[in-house]
């Protein structure tokens, strides 16, 4: 173990890329179905918007399998159908599981490339504060969280508004991107590359998430790691050698719950901005003659503040656990096993 540790710091930043972004891949393909629902619990504030009210988890999950349906007019939208050819030109059909994988691609892409970016920014962070010290300090491991957290969050703010906007879209939409392309743009085209980093303030605030979980993963971690060093009397045991599935898992989702229970409401913000309801026009999409709904971060903190109380700052968080707590599982499964993988493969080459 002396010998890897003296191994130059930059040889293992490309295995924890690499472990980062088939965590997420893994982490985004089973759980995109609560992201789904979630988002749309976050900007349903009961007033003008043009996503359904739903009762509860369950019910999205049905009425958004079951219920909505698409236009099977292909790339061409509803209202182009009806000025060319007439009603009968429209032959509507339900959506099944389709409506629940609703901005999937921005959301693995999203989340492949954050992960990705998040671990070997962090791993790089902690290396640099690494330097001269043993060890680091809860305080140190937070730096490094908030630092990675920062720089992925600017890099990839463009396609987490693309993924909240195409999750949004009904079947009731006048104009509706046909797909991640399309969106992009679309919004670009429309409303100038500025609008692709709407949400991005409130973002960087939810760096904070990050940087929560990170330090408690990394003091639980600690904490379990010397326990278990202590039951079988091996004090120069690594993780790798102690640390099985389930504490990894036990790990992501204990330091996910405390992050999320810290954050949810700045997740409640971005949606509200990324969404850019108009009021003139129930549509998703702006239109140049509209009044925005929601003008900066602020703005959206006031108004649901003032018509929802504390309570609008965690809607959809019971769908947000549920898909976040057992996918934080996942991902440090992932992450943790895929890392030691590659560790041994560079060990034994």
């Amino acid at each position: 173990m002396k010998k890897m540790a003296a191994l130059p710091s930059a040889d293992w930043q490309w295995e924890n890329a690499v472990a980062g972004a088939a965590a997420g891949l893994a982490t985004v393909t089973f759980s995109h179905p609560l992201d789904v629902v979630r988002t749309r619990f976050q900007v349903y504030d009961g007033r003008i918007s043009n996503v359904p009210a739903y009762r509860n988890t369950p019910h999205a999950l049905y009425a958004i399998a079951r219920s909505e349906v698409i236009s099977a007019s292909g790339k061409m939208h509803k209202q182009q159908c009806l000025t060319r050819y007439g009603p009968s030109s429209i032959r509507e059909e339900h959506m099944g599981f389709r409506g629940l994988y609703a901005g999937f691609y921005p959301a693995v892409l999203g989340s492949t490339i954050s992960w990705g970016l998040y671990f070997f920014f962090y791993s790089k962070a902690k290396q640099r504060y690494l330097r001269n010290r043993e060890e680091l300090s809860p305080g140190l491991h937070l730096a490094s969280a908030a630092e990675a957290g920062a720089l992925v969050c600017v890099c990839t703010n463009p396609l987490w508004l693309v993924k909240t906007r195409l999750q949004l879209q009904t079947p009731n939409q006048i104009r509706p991107y046909t797909g991640f392309h399309d969106a992009l743009r679309t919004i670009i085209k429309e409303e100038g590359w500025r609008a692709l980093y709407k949400g991005l303030m409130p973002g960087l605030f939810m760096v904070t998430h990050g940087a929560i979980q990170f330090t408690a993963y990394e003091e639980f971690r600690k904490s379990l790691v010397s326990s278990k060093a202590q039951e079988n009397e091996n004090t120069l045991a690594t993780a790798a050698d102690l640390l099985d599935s389930v504490d990894y898992a036990t790990l992501g989702a204990s330091s996910k719950l405390a992050a999320i229970l810290t954050t949810y409401p700045f997740q409640v913000v971005r949606s509200r901005l990324q969404l850019k309801i108009y009021l003139l026009f129930e549509q998703q999409r702006p239109s140049t003659t509209g009044v925005p709904r929601y003008i900066d971060s602020w703005h959206v903190v006031k108004e649901t503040a003032r018509f929802e109380g504390v309570r609008g700052f965690y809607r959809g968080i019971t769908p947000n656990m549920l898909k976040n707590v057992p996918a934080a599982s996942v991902t440090f499964i992932v992450y943790e096993n895929v890392l030691n993988l590659l560790k041994m493969s560079r060990r034994e080459y």
